[in-house]
């Protein structure tokens, strides 16, 4: 096997080698970024339903509570939960895939009423009362989401409305009856808000992102290997092959063979050098004999 070849096998090897390692750390690294970015999104959506809700308990809860139907009937658009839920159920109707729930156990509304894995959900927060959110990722129909839970906890002000019926406000019980939504305890884990968002785009983001990055890498590498092949055959093969006719000639007999460029101060130069040095003193040598 010639040397450029030995030469290209170890290389090809090292660049796999680098490549795979690269490959395995960027693709790991890409997958955190998207599961980052989307958590982002799941964040920012937490945040706008607090805001919403803020505005409903600050500014249109004592505005409703003002009017005159408040007296006769349950106004659901006084509770920050249900001002929540309404906004994110217009957003679905632009993005379906994301979603927004303050799931709970034992809720006034059966709209809110906790289903399988939201059930999972709050239990997680009941057995675990330090833990401030809950990140997880589920299998749809739709594909891949991830939900971003934190612990919803009945305070005192809540008992006004889901601590005893007889307690709570007519309007409230004509509405949604009195046998569900009650018996609620001041610091007890009764729900979970959690927002869901699409991952299967992120995903592929980030497959197309790590796709480009392997292709470039590739071309680099395939570059970077023609470029020191035809450093190996400028530097090292050309000259050797030099070194290696003019030996085969004068192996042979033929004695007027030039002498071997050796400008430089390189290895090669200085084998260069030798070897005319040892040329020029074989040369003289065959002529002393031939003239005795």
């Amino acid at each position: 096997m010639r040397i450029l070849a030995k030469f290209n096998l170890i290389l090809v090897l090292i660049f796999a080698t680098a490549a795979a390692v690269i490959g395995f750390i960027a693709h790991r690294f890409l997958e955190s970024d998207a599961r980052d970015r989307v958590l982002e999104q799941a964040q920012l959506m937490v945040a706008a339903a607090g805001g919403m809700r803020a505005y409903t308990a600050d500014q249109l809860d004592p505005l409703l509570e003002a009017h005159p139907m408040h007296m006769t009937r349950f106004i659901s658009q006084t509770i920050p939960f249900y001002g929540a839920t309404e906004v994110f159920n217009y957003l679905r109707k632009t993005y379906p895939a994301y979603s927004y729930k303050e799931a709970a156990l034992n809720p006034t509304n059966p709209r809110d009423r906790a289903v399988d894995w939201e059930t999972d959900v709050i239990e997680y927060f009941r057995d675990h009362p330090d833990e401030p959110r809950k990140v997880g990722e589920r299998t749809t129909p739709d594909g891949e989401l991830l939900y971003l839970a934190h612990p919803v906890k009945a305070d005192p002000s809540c008992l006004m409305c889901h601590g005893m019926p007889g307690a709570a406000p007519r309007a409230m019980v004509a509405a949604y009856g009195s046998d569900h939504g009650f018996s609620w305890k001041a610091g007890e884990v009764v729900g979970a808000q959690i927002v869901s968002v699409p991952y299967a785009e992120a995903e592929a983001v980030a497959g197309r992102e790590f796709k480009a990055l392997m292709v470039s890498l590739g071309l680099v590498l395939v570059a970077t290997l023609l470029l020191l092949d035809l450093g190996l055959v400028l530097v090292v093969i050309r000259p050797v092959s030099r070194l290696s006719a003019a030996a085969d000639q004068i192996s042979k007999g033929n004695l007027d063979v030039p002498e071997i460029p050796s400008a430089g101060s390189d290895e090669i130069s200085q084998l260069a050098r030798s070897f005319n040095r040892m040329y020029v003193s074989l040369a003289k040598a065959i002529k002393m004999l031939e003239s005795q």
